[in-house]
């Protein structure tokens, strides 16, 4: 998880932010056969419709070209964070305290690196999770990627 923002989630912050939008996350990832696939998170309190996420991949799509912060060849993709929401810093578990999430750590814990439950709080840099009936505690640091879990 990201401990302080990137020079890239700040760059794509400055022109989201602007047009009314949150910054949930921004994620790089790294295809097998060359470049790969950036992924840019946003909300609004009245939710995020297609052409919202055209506007954004526009502007988004024309700083990063001017400032070619990522060498290669990469696709944009700019979406709602949708039901499974991904978590990305401390304050989303505060704000989802007492929904369930999924998180997957970096190494293995115990014999695994997946754990389930409902979000029990943050304790610093640390994610409170009751797993099995049981407050466990996970280093932000340590945690790989988070995810809400809906329930229907």
């Amino acid at each position: 998880m990201r401990r302080s923002e990137s020079a890239l989630s700040s760059l794509i912050r400055s022109v989201v932010v602007p047009m009314g939008y949150e910054l949930v996350g921004v994620q790089y990832v790294q295809r097998g056969g060359g470049g790969g696939v950036l992924r840019v998170y946003i909300d609004h309190e009245k939710g995020i419709t297609l052409d919202d996420c055209g506007a954004v991949s526009h502007q988004v799509s024309g700083v990063l070209d001017v400032e070619d912060p990522i060498p290669g060849h990469y696709d944009l993709e700019v979406s709602s964070p949708g039901l499974d929401r991904p978590l990305f810093e401390a304050a989303h578990f505060e704000r989802f305290r007492g929904q369930r999430a999924r998180i997957k750590l970096a190494a293995k814990l115990e014999g695994r690196r997946v754990f389930e439950g409902p979000i029990a709080g943050v304790d610093g840099e640390r994610v409170l999770l009751t797993v099995e009936g049981e407050t466990r505690a996970f280093d932000l640091a340590a945690i790989e990627s988070a995810r809400l879990v809906p329930e229907f």
